[in-house]
């Protein structure tokens, strides 16, 4: 099969048909074997009806739904456990993101080698409350995880099979793929510019909360896989820290003390300072110890993504 076309989405029901007789159409044009799969996140309208009946008119239309809703990021990880097709295309589907994309994402990953490709949506029709967190949250994460996307949080990708099969995301992590493929190994990343259309029917999902979380889901999967088999790395380099400065500030008192002062070393603040700088560093220490000893008996501590065998089963 040459695409897998993946489509989380959440009360969409009024958008659903457009979009697969749009999908359709370019599909048929291009002669691509292919098929389209909705997951729908607990939708409350008529959404999985309207699937079923698509499924019905078009064999391939797939469908998933969920008990409730669990968020774009478990969507996507199922629809993307279920894909056959050799390139997976992502897309929303609020009609925002154009179908007629697909065959230069899909020209990309077949024929110019990339693992996997972004949208930028370099024009938005979005109102400003969405448009300047989301430069915000592009800012930071190209800062942190030194991949230089216009717009990390672009619904419309392209994935080599082997990249959606290597990773899972979970949380609000599904804005984070790319930084996930490329610490899975995949370090071909581009990037290509796609129309943004106006919404045509519903209200955006997005709010306050989802920017929240998906800034602290950016500390979380750096830190994850920065220091998540090497937890003594961190814990103990600032536990080490800690407790040197605060062992020096206790030497340097007590060579106070002993040379130029005559009161107590309890009565000058800076004792409680280096005391708490020991204590924690000690804590910090012996965090990382534990960490590190439970890293080690891990189930998949020794879980290496090997890309190619040669004469090895």
């Amino acid at each position: 099969m040459d695409i897998s076309i993946v489509i989380p989405l959440l009360n969409e029901e009024e958008s659903l048909p457009e979009l697969e007789a749009w999908i359709r159409r370019v599909m048929e044009e291009h002669h691509y074997s292919y098929e389209v799969i909705f997951v729908d996140d607990g939708s409350t309208d008529n959404s999985w009806k309207v699937i079923r009946e698509l499924s019905k008119a078009n064999p391939f239309v797939k469908g998933l739904k969920f008990r409730r809703n669990y968020g774009k990021s478990a969507g996507l990880n199922r629809g993307f456990e279920a894909a056959e097709g050799n390139v997976v295309i992502t897309m929303d589907a609020d009609l925002q993101d154009s179908p007629e994309e697909i065959p230069d994402l899909y020209r990309m990953i077949t024929e110019d080698g990339f693992d996997l490709v972004s949208g930028w949506k370099k024009k938005r029709y979005d109102p400003i409350t969405k448009t300047l967190p989301t430069k915000l949250f592009n800012w930071a994460t190209r800062k942190a995880s030194g991949i230089y996307l216009h717009d990390f949080n672009c619904g419309l990708k392209a994935y080599r099979k082997e990249v959606i099969k290597c990773v899972e995301i979970y949380g609000e992590m599904h804005r984070y793929i790319p930084v996930i493929a490329k610490w899975a190994g995949f370090k071909k990343i581009g990037e290509k510019v796609v129309n943004h259309r106006e919404r045509k029917f519903g209200v955006t999902k997005f709010g306050l909360e989802r920017f929240i979380n998906g800034f602290l889901d950016l500390l979380s999967i750096t830190f994850v896989s920065k220091f998540g088999r090497r937890p003594m790395h961190l814990f103990g380099s600032l536990g080490t820290l800690l407790f040197f400065i605060g062992f020096m500030i206790a030497g340097y008192l007590a060579w106070s003390k002993f040379f130029y002062e005559e009161y107590k070393m309890t009565d000058r603040p800076l004792f409680y300072f280096g005391l708490l700088a020991m204590i924690l560093g000690t804590q910090l220490f012996l965090t990382g110890f534990l960490a590190e000893m439970v890293s080690r008996n891990s189930h998949d501590r020794n879980n290496y993504l090997i890309e190619q065998r040669l004469g090895l089963e």
